[in-house]
């Protein structure tokens, strides 16, 4: 019963809004599949965590998801822009993986808040 409920609600939603809730449930899995392989530092992990319960308040459409997707704009941003500094001519893969995840943070950030229900 809980998977028809769960098709149906991702038959609800527009594309754009999948997707934003796949970013966020995405991010969350490979923060957490490279946390192992980075030495286990703790932002990772943490941001991992808060990305897949975004994703979940996301899709269930909880209140304080438009938080969270705030509080993971701020955090993502200045993370990556602190690694950005540090490799940004050493490693040219992971400054481009860097980018890109800065860059759509940013956008499912302001489609997030721009389409956020308020009641």
């Amino acid at each position: 019963m809980a998977l028809s409920s769960l098709i149906s609600k991702l038959k609800a939603e527009q594309p754009l809004s999948l997707a934003t809730i796949a970013f966020y449930g995405l991010a969350g899995l490979i923060l957490l599949i490279m946390l192992p392989l980075s030495g286990f530092p703790p932002h990772i992990g943490l941001l991992g965590i808060v990305s897949l319960i975004t994703a979940y308040g996301l899709l269930t459409k909880r209140f304080w998801s438009t938080w969270l997707v705030v509080a993971l704009f701020f955090v993502v941003t200045a993370s990556t822009l602190y690694t950005l500094y540090y490799i940004i001519g050493t490693d040219i893969i992971t400054s481009a993986a860097m980018i890109a995840y800065l860059v759509l943070t940013w956008f499912f950030t302001a489609y997030a808040i721009n389409n956020r229900k308020t009641d």
